[in-house]
């Protein structure tokens, strides 16, 4: 099973995100775009896991607690660097919470021998990829990619995006199923915030 563990976002923000897609989706015509349904906050993406493993992390996941967390989607950006883009994403503002939750994720599941992160969290919604490679660090590969140039250029001469804010009261353990039309998510277990 793979698996990751996420926020999910409020339908209007959802909405107003796909407006936006659809909007600017021409000047990257050759990036992979997401479905704005498939659109999350990630905590911890966990992989390939088996059965067993996945159940160990549910009740670990299930010990776990924290406040509501306000959220605020604006800004748009590349990863790893504007130059060498692979991953265009929505920016997300938070307060310390949301870092600490994705710390006490990581933490209890590392219980059961899935690596800590090596990165400071980062939390974003990718919209798109470009390239072979969909991952937001650097690689030794990285080379100037042409994928979002067009994209870039027309973002600079628009003000910075505004998508809406809300409250986070749950986080959910996802299953991410790999198809030709793209990844389909579902989720597995709710975990409510206080």
């Amino acid at each position: 099973m793979r698996i990751f563990i996420a926020l999910d976002i409020d339908d209007a923000i959802r909405e107003r995100i796909q407006r936006f897609m659809d909007g600017v989706r021409g000047f990257a015509p050759d990036a992979r775009w997401v479905r704005a349904e498939s659109l999350h906050v990630t905590l911890k993406f966990i992989g390939e896991k088996p059965e067993a493993t996945v159940e160990e992390a549910k009740k670990l996941l299930r010990a776990i607690r924290g406040p509501a967390i306000p959220l605020t989607f604006r800004g748009s950006g590349f990863f790893p660097t504007p130059k060498s883009a692979r991953v265009f994403w929505v920016g997300v503002e938070a307060d310390s919470e949301l870092a600490r939750l994705a710390a006490t994720v990581d933490a209890a599941t590392s219980q059961i021998g899935i690596p800590k992160e090596d990165h400071a969290f980062s939390p974003h919604l990718t919209l798109a990829r470009g390239g072979k490679s969909g991952s937001p660090r650097r690689q030794k590969a990285d080379r100037p990619n042409a994928a979002f140039r067009r994209l870039q250029e027309k973002l600079a001469e628009m003000p910075a995006p505004e998508f809406g804010a809300m409250t986070a009261r749950e986080f959910y353990l996802y299953e991410s199923k790999l198809s030709p039309g793209g990844a389909q998510y579902t989720k597995l277990e709710r975990y409510p915030l206080a």
